[in-house]
């Protein structure tokens, strides 16, 4: 019996964009993700300033002054932050 092996690209976050309403995040492969700002309350109420001091991991976004953590894998599924 083999398994599903599913490739789902390079999911490395490279760049991240807010507008009003929207949380963008670009992925090393190229695509973009974009997300309701309203899923992440933390994000959502935060200044500008405080949204532009984020760290780019591997698998996901921090942002160390909001302590805030958002995984690529959760935003692919659609699942807002708890």
């Amino acid at each position: 019996m083999s398994t599903l092996e599913i490739d789902v690209g390079d999911i490395r976050p490279v760049a991240v964009a807010f507008t009003a309403d929207e949380l963008t995040v670009t992925l090393a492969d190229g695509r973009k993700i974009a997300t309701p700002l309203a899923w992440y309350p933390r994000l959502r109420d935060a200044s500008a300033a405080a949204r532009g001091q984020f760290e780019l991991m591997p698998m996901g976004i921090y942002w160390p002054e909001l302590d805030e953590d958002l995984g690529i894998a959760g935003m692919l599924k659609g699942r807002p932050a708890a």
